[in-house]
């Protein structure tokens, strides 16, 4: 492969940095790395020596080579906000137009969930929001559906959000504790959901996306009440699934939804996301 490459050092350079990726955590000793790229252990020697010096590998108290920080900070800024809405958008049109619903993609910035992206339908009644607005995180689903992958215990959530929660309509959630008990239930379920507690007259399902065990952002499904009961919530957060799913990039996830199969294919992607992230930068060159 490194013969038939016209930048043979570049080539060799990714080839290490694949194998350390597959390595995992525990990285891999020179000999080893050698052996299993077909090279001699000083030609592969020089290149890990650069490849330390920007950060790309590092090794252990074992003498072990594994990725570095550099590597980890590209495949970071490649999955930031306005990445990931290029990203997905054309899944996000998708999903709306089977759907027939106004979706959304948000992050959360602090006790807010901020919209990177909006597609909605051609109906006569429309969701008021826009690219740019900020909502309590507390009063939404998308908020709730971040909120509830990344805290695990009362107390934790309780402490970083000590203010009083907005009252946006009179069904919002007035206490931590019932907002808490949404999460809960979130979870179990699979997605969250918000009913004329951000908006009179509107209901909202989300789904976290996850990167690992973290969540990074959300997609929700917004309809007027009269639309959403709970089937059909059930329903639109299947095809959120579907629709979503196979286009995140590697390392990227759904929360799993009650009576949908985890595809294999997803969990073997995300176990190998920094090889993605490696296949994306020699796509690139």
């Amino acid at each position: 492969m490194a013969g038939n490459s016209p930048l043979g050092s570049v080539d060799k350079a990714l080839r290490a940095l694949q194998r350390l990726g597959d390595a995992g955590a525990g990285g891999l000793p020179l000999t080893q790395l050698a052996c299993d790229l077909g090279l001699n252990k000083s030609s592969i020697h020089r290149t890990l020596a650069a490849l330390r010096h920007r950060g790309f590998v590092e090794q252990d108290r074992n003498g072990n080579y594994r990725l570095g920080p550099s590597l980890l900070a590209i495949a970071d800024s490649h999955l930031r906000d306005e990445s990931l809405r290029g990203l997905i958008h054309d899944a996000l049109a998708a999903l709306c137009k089977k759907a027939g619903e106004t979706c959304h993609l948000g992050v959360l910035t602090g006790e807010q969930v901020v919209y990177i992206d909006k597609v909605e339908p051609q109906r006569a009644i429309r969701i008021w929001s826009e690219i740019g607005w900020r909502n309590p995180a507390l009063t939404t689903a998308l908020g709730r559906a971040i909120l509830a992958q990344k805290y695990v215990d009362f107390e934790s959530f309780a402490a970083d959000f000590p203010g009083t929660i907005p009252l946006r309509s009179p069904h919002t959630r007035a206490s931590l504790k019932l907002v808490w008990q949404e999460f809960l239930e979130a979870r179990r379920r699979g997605f969250a959901r918000e009913e004329q507690e951000n908006e009179p007259g509107v209901t909202c399902i989300a789904v976290a996306i996850l990167r690992g065990a973290q969540p990074v952002a959300a997609i929700s499904i917004t309809a007027p009440v009269e639309r959403m009961d709970s089937r059909r919530q059930a329903a639109l957060a299947r095809m959120l699934s579907e629709c979503i799913g196979p286009a995140l990039p590697p390392g990227l996830s759904l929360q799993h939804i009650i009576g949908q199969r985890p595809p294999l294919a997803r969990a073997l992607r995300d176990k190998n996301s920094a090889r993605g992230a490696i296949k994306a930068v020699r796509t690139a060159r």
